[in-house]
């Protein structure tokens, strides 16, 4: 196969365009060839005159000899020899293992690890607090349209997890020279996603052909000899040398702020942050681990403890199971606390970011050059010294409700595999650690999650709260002035509006609210000084058709689970921390490749079970 990198064509190419600048760039006239599309991008250095760019491997079906002979002769740094695809699964290990692997958690860590075990032979069992993706998808629709939550099942917990309902890119910063990334997509095209995410240079699913590819993913997990256990919720674990409690494992959805064994206020042990060093379970080695099964529940009442023996425990639960983490903290399984980001979502119409970065934003001209919505990538430095940048960019999406806690409100961002809604929305989002968590405790920045999720609930009754950029601006220079008339005035003019207002670019209900008051104010000053930054980047991106929702918070998680070069828990052999929960990963590619990851550990460290 001969790679050809750097082939332009201008946007809206008549067909065969591309083909005939295949036969130019190599020089054969008539000879037949077959090509596949390895990379696409746009290049709009120039607009409106805007490229596509392409990387091809072609195959002249003359054999690798003669076609290394012609790349040599073309002396073309763009043309030469295709790379051979080098990933290679690790052969079975040697150690026994006697019980079927545990996979905690159904998000891209999970799924891609339990199926790369099964197809191998190695039987896991994959459990998931949520529910399976047709029953989960109601859930969601039905918090939107009501209010109602349900705490298993909801934006963050369920079949495919956070990424599901989100605008489902497939790019990673990741370097990757050991062939997972091209795996994971692999496995999504053959679970029914476009083929076009093998090549192109920012590749997205979609939220409504997500719901379709997971459940596919499960599928194969099945008939590989896995099996899924929805609706059922890890409560605990046991260890080699400890009594196997039949009822053990107490842990339910706990809150630091109510409750006083996770309350560094009201419990002297929490003080003290866990560390390898510190941990008295030290070399400990997992023998099994407790379950409750949440469809058995009837009248509020959960279901029975059931204990599964493992010697594999593959903890890969995603970024919001905070009860689980607190179970960790309680069992002294190492932790660490660790940075992310919060903020703001803010959505602008679409046409106002293709006009920027496209030069042109006319429905039917993009429609001829085949461009869909277009993203954006924004970074700035605030004066303070703060980086404050965009995540998680959704061209042609939603901001969503994306709570999953009674009693408190957190967004996220969302779109379609066409992106048509119309909006672009993207976090803007600001980097927080120990200064802002107030506490070196382990579990300090959850804690911090927790206190700006309650406050956004509480600004918006219930609702997500929202607010015109403008308007932010104008009430924040307000308060910070010393001025609470005016503050007052602009809050008052506000709420003149109707008191529940759904947007069309809001999955669920919202309320316009005094979101200025909702971050501290050097944050809440950064943000505003980043979004003037963007608006000199980015026309009208600081400008009244900005809206801003709050909060964003779920950016990553709050806790690292360390683990040592063998990718299992410094303090517990054979506990796997895995993926974005774990503090391994940042969106669907990266945890996918990281349960891929863990995979290989297990299966080079255990034989198959028999």
């Amino acid at each position: 196969m001969i790679r050809i990198s750097q082939l332009r064509l201008p946007c809206g190419y008549e067909q065969g365009a591309l083909e005939n600048k295949i036969r130019k760039t190599i020089r054969v006239k008539d000879r037949p060839f077959s090509f596949n599309i390895v990379r696409h991008s746009v290049d709009a250095r120039k607009k409106p005159q805007l490229f596509d760019m392409y990387t091809v491997d072609v195959d002249l079906g003359t054999g690798a000899k003669e076609e290394a002979s012609l790349v040599r002769r073309l002396r073309n740094k763009n043309v030469t020899a295709a790379p051979a695809d080098s990933y290679r699964f690790p052969a079975g290990g040697s150690e026994k293992l006697p019980h079927r692997p545990v996979v905690i958690g159904a998000g891209p860590a999970g799924l891609f690890c339990a199926l790369f075990l099964a197809e191998h032979g190695y039987r896991p069992l994959v459990i998931e607090r949520g529910r399976r993706m047709e029953d989960r998808t109601a859930d969601v629709e039905k918090y939107w349209e009501t209010g109602v939550l349900d705490t298993a099942s909801n934006v963050q917990f369920g079949e495919g997890g956070a990424g599901t309902f989100s605008d489902g890119k497939l790019n990673t910063q990741i370097n990757d020279r050991t062939g997972r990334s091209m795996q994971v997509l692999r496995a999504f095209v053959r679970a029914g996603a476009p083929e076009s995410i093998l090549y192109e240079g920012k590749p997205h699913i979609g939220t409504d052909r997500l719901r379709k590819v997971i459940p596919n993913i499960r599928e194969r997990i099945e008939q590989a000899g896995g099996e899924v256990r929805f609706e059922t919720l890890c409560t605990g674990f046991s260890f080699a040398g400890e009594e196997s409690a039949p009822n053990a494992g107490t842990n339910a959805e706990t809150n630091p702020e109510i409750n006083p064994k996770t309350n560094p206020e009201t419990n002297p042990e929490m003080n003290a942050e866990t560390s390898p060093e510190s941990n008295s379970g030290k070399g400990r080695r997992i023998s099994g681990l407790y379950v409750r099964s949440l469809s058995s529940a009837e009248d509020g009442r959960q279901g029975d403890v059931e204990w599964i023996p493992a010697e594999a425990v593959v903890f890969a639960v995603g970024h919001s199971a905070r009860d689980t983490i607190e179970e960790l903290f309680r069992e002294k399984i190492p932790l660490e606390q660790k940075q992310f980001a919060v903020g703001f979502r803010v959505a602008h119409p679409q046409a106002l970011i293709d006009e920027s970065q496209y030069g042109v934003s006319n429905p039917g001209e993009l429609a001829r050059m085949r461009l869909s919505a277009s993203p954006y990538k924004l970074t700035a430095k605030a004066s303070s010294g703060r980086g404050v940048y965009s995540f998680c960019m959704c061209p042609g999406g939603y901001i969503v409700n994306a709570s999953s806690e009674q009693g408190h409100v957190c967004v996220n961002g969302m779109s379609d595999e066409g992106r048509g809604s119309g909006w672009a929305n993207s976090a803007i989002v600001i980097t927080v650690g120990q200064k802002e968590f107030g506490s070196d405790h382990v579990l300090a920045g959850m804690d911090f999650q927790r206190r700006l999720e309650k406050k956004a609930w509480e600004m918006g009754k219930g609702a997500v709260p929202i607010q015109k950029f403008t308007r932010f601006r104008e009430s924040f220079e307000a308060h910070k002035s010393g001025c609470p008339e005016q503050e007052q005035a602009l809050q008052e003019e506000t709420e003149t509006a109707a008191e529940t207002v759904v947007s069309e670019a809001v999955k669920g209900t919202c309320r316009r609210a005094a979101l200025h008051r909702l971050l501290p104010a050097d944050m809440t000053s950064d943000f505003i000084e980043g979004m003037d930054q963007f608006g000199r980047k980015i026309e009208g991106f600081d400008g009244p058709q900005a809206l801003v929702a709050g909060i964003e918070s779920r950016t990553s998680s709050p806790v690292r689970i360390p683990r040592g070069q063998d990718l299992q828990s410094v303090g517990v052999r054979g506990l796997y921390p895995c993926g974005e929960g774990a503090g391994y990963a940042g969106g669907i590619m990266s945890a996918a490749m990281d349960g891929i990851r863990i995979a290989e550990a297990i299966a080079g460290r255990f034989a198959p079970p028999v």
